[in-house]
């Protein structure tokens, strides 16, 4: 069963929480993220971005002790502030063409440790630790980890009775979401809560492998093996959303080159696996599973894969990422290492296929494949079985905002 508990969040003051949540640093083109440092005072950037106010680039263990420095001052002068009573935070994104709602809460380390919490990602041990030390100096975790859980019927209608209410936030963001947030913090309605999630044997990491694995190396480092009593490092903060609400999209792979092969020599290599079949200059995309779309030199292909020749030994040899590596990409393209060969970059959204013949149009790759996304029980499959996904296999929806709720550690 899964355990989730309460906390009490540090949050923005209402007036100013539209002006302090930001979207992923990365996220920000160079130019949007100094106009973000230089008219907002609130944006939580500042937090993440310590050297801006001394215009200078800051990294490694100083920049931790700034980001800490920062979230002080941002309580200090009352832009955040720490709630009275520990409760769950429901929070809704809203936009013409999408809606989600999910549950802020702390979510244990054992269970994570046990496999009640499954990952379906690897995670690079460096990362781990990096992240681990930079939760250890900067005492609170702002990104939460994204999971999923089994829809449950009970557990929707206790949340839609609070959504009823009048929501603590209610805001707009410049990309036109509307964001809303209801604090629920009264104990029978919290207690309910966490029996709904006791029925729920499992809960998937949609997003944020990294940040769940650092969240236990840090617990390892306050480890005392004569503390009966809970640290709050024995939990770290998740969002938990429904399987029927995220939403998850594929991650196209471009090519610089052919490998030394000619267009004709490639194509005919790749025959041995698909069967081909030029579609022309309009775009194409896969209908189904096992079948993918190519574009190479102006021109769609359609890639179906020849199942009398290749061989379906585990749930990950199904998936279409791992096809087509072990068809494609490593055979023939000479493409081993997905996450650092330099030759190969992934595009990912709702436009990825007009991206990626731009991309290929304008010479700055040779050769790009697309494929239908993943879906949840393809997850659910490759994290029962304790197998990894490659990467770059799925984008999920929602992408979380820094700040809108805060885990003191």
């Amino acid at each position: 069963m899964a355990t989730v508990k309460p906390f009490r969040a540090i949050r923005p003051t209402e007036d100013k929480a539209a002006f302090v949540v930001s979207r992923s640093y990365q996220s920000y083109s160079k130019k949007e993220l100094n106009a973000n440092l230089e008219f907002n005072p609130f944006s939580f950037l500042h937090i993440i971005n310590p050297g801006y106010k001394f215009d200078k680039q800051i990294a490694g263990n100083k920049r931790f002790s700034l980001v800490r420095n920062r979230y002080l001052g941002f309580l200090e002068d009352d832009i955040l502030k720490k709630d009275m009573e520990p409760g769950f935070y429901l929070y809704q994104m809203e936009q013409d063409d999408f809606s989600f709602c999910g549950l802020f809460c702390a979510t244990s380390v054992a269970d994570y440790r046990n496999n009640v919490i499954r990952k379906h990602e690897d995670t690079i041990k460096h990362r781990e630790t990096l992240f681990a030390n930079y939760l250890k100096t900067v005492k609170f975790n702002a990104e939460p980890v994204l999971m999923t859980y089994a829809d449950n019927t009970d557990l929707k209608e206790l949340l839609d009775t609070e959504k009823r209410k009048n929501p603590s936030y209610h805001f707009t963001t410049t990309d036109k979401v509307t964001h809303k947030l209801w604090v629920i913090s009264n104990d029978t309605t919290t207690k309910n809560i966490q029996k709904q999630f006791q029925k729920i044997d499992k809960l998937y990491i949609a997003d944020g492998h990294h940040r769940s694995a650092s969240s236990e190396v840090l617990s390892k480092m306050y480890t005392d093996e004569h503390q009966s009593e809970e640290r709050p490092s024995d939990y770290f903060m998740s969002y938990l959303i429904p399987e029927s609400e995220i939403r998850i999209y594929e991650f196209n792979r471009l090519v610089k080159d052919l490998n030394g092969l000619s267009k004709e020599e490639f194509l005919i290599a790749l025959d041995a696996h698909f069967r081909i079949e030029n579609k022309g200059k309009v775009l194409y995309k896969p209908t189904k599973k096992h079948h993918f779309s190519m574009y190479l030199d102006g021109d769609f292909y359609s890639l179906y894969l020849r199942k009398t020749v290749y061989t379906f030994t585990d749930e990950l040899s199904e998936l279409d990422t791992q096809i087509l590596y072990k068809t494609i990409l490593e055979p023939i393209l000479g493409v081993t290492d997905l996450r650092n060969d330099k030759r190969i970059s992934y595009g990912s959204g709702k436009h990825n296929s007009i991206r990626m013949k731009n991309e290929i149009d304008t010479k700055n790759y040779q050769v790009g494949f697309s494929m239908l996304p993943i879906s949840v029980s393809e997850i659910k499959k490759i994290a029962n079985a304790g197998l990894v996904m490659p990467p770059k296999t799925t984008y999920i929806e929602p992408k979380l905002l820094s700040g809108m709720a805060i885990y003191e550690l």
